[in-house]
């Protein structure tokens, strides 16, 4: 395996190598400093006697997940905290603390570190969440690993993909193909010649942002099964109309190509309808309800009986576009 390569940006100072983990691990701390840091583990108390306690997790590989010759320290931590929380929201719980965990060679700047935590640190401070603890180890490859940890109060049930309904309104709240647009633009013109009018597509991919608490909203209005569009807007509603026995049907001038889209699916001469159907990483939150649309979400399709041929349409009909995001 090559020996990974830093960008010139991260300085020619110290690395982890050099000062070793106990100083890596203050250089994250005080950047995102918790008063629950510093013991063997940490103490989370719940929010009410009721509160239940949900947990997930999302590893970031240097070359697999992010490119150092494209995403900032700050933007790749923010992406850490934003994939984790979105999960967190989908089940319709309040995010309150993350663990860090960290495999990165020797040679690793410290400024990738420190640029690291304090991105990590402005999405946590968004949400009024803690990075209260992790670990740090020495390995060839760079791999950033979040354990975030939600809390769920109240009677009302958490909001799993298996409970969405025939008859049911289907809802989104974020941008759906704006981060696939991104990851195509930097894949042909690299970070730097991006044209100006679309960097608004590449920040999408490379710190994407989740407006808080909207998955508590939409379960306290009634949302019944819930997602979020990381590995593709397909993939992630079928696997919801699996769980549900349900089929999903989309409609497209719902979720259909904006002027931002549309202009960089021409610049690049492809189609826009491939990023939306499929692109995911978008963290779009994805739900199912019987009212109205919930606070900032806005009605996508409709929830169906099932049926053999399709798990979603588009217009009741096979969508164009159904591929996704493949570990393997």
């Amino acid at each position: 395996m090559p020996a990974l390569s830093f960008p010139d940006s991260l300085g020619h100072g110290p690395t982890v190598g050099d000062v070793g983990e106990f100083e890596v691990i203050r250089i994250i701390t005080d950047q995102a400093g918790s008063s629950l840091n510093g013991d063997d583990a940490a103490v989370l108390r719940p929010a009410s006697p009721n509160s239940r306690a949900v947990v997930t997790t999302d590893m970031l590989v240097a070359g697999r997940h992010f490119q150092l010759d494209w995403s900032t320290p700050e933007e790749i931590g923010q992406k850490a905290v934003v994939q984790n929380f979105a999960d967190i929201e989908a089940m319709g719980a309040r995010p309150v603390a993350v663990l860090l965990a960290i495999s990165a060679p020797p040679h690793t700047p410290v400024e990738f570190i420190r640029g690291l935590a304090k991105g990590m640190n402005d999405r946590l401070e968004e949400y009024s969440a803690e990075l209260v603890g992790g670990d740090i180890t020495s390995g060839d490859a760079l791999v950033v690993s979040v354990t975030a940890i939600g809390q769920l109060g109240g009677s009302l049930p958490e909001l799993t993909l298996g409970r969405a309904r025939p008859g049911q309104q289907v809802v989104a709240h974020g941008k759906i193909g704006y981060s696939a647009a991104g990851l195509a633009l930097l894949q042909h013109f690299g970070r730097d010649g991006v044209p100006a009018h679309l960097r608004e597509l590449v920040e999408a991919h490379c710190a994407p942002r989740l407006t808080p608490g909207r998955g508590m909203v939409a379960r306290a209005a009634g949302a019944t099964a819930m997602t979020d569009n990381s590995d593709g807007l397909i993939v992630d509603l079928s696997q919801m109309a699996k769980k549900s026995g349900v089929r999903l049907d989309i409609d497209s001038s719902s979720i259909a190509p904006d002027e931002l889209l549309s202009h960089a699916a021409s610049v690049l001469g492809t189609d826009a309808w491939q990023w939306i159907l499929s692109g995911g990483e978008d963290h779009t939150l994805l739900s199912t309800t019987f009212g109205d649309a919930p606070s900032g979400f806005r009605t996508i399709g409709r929830v169906t009986k099932s049926r053999a041929d399709d798990l979603v349409t588009v217009d009741k009909k096979t969508p164009a576009f159904s591929d996704g995001w493949r570990s393997f």
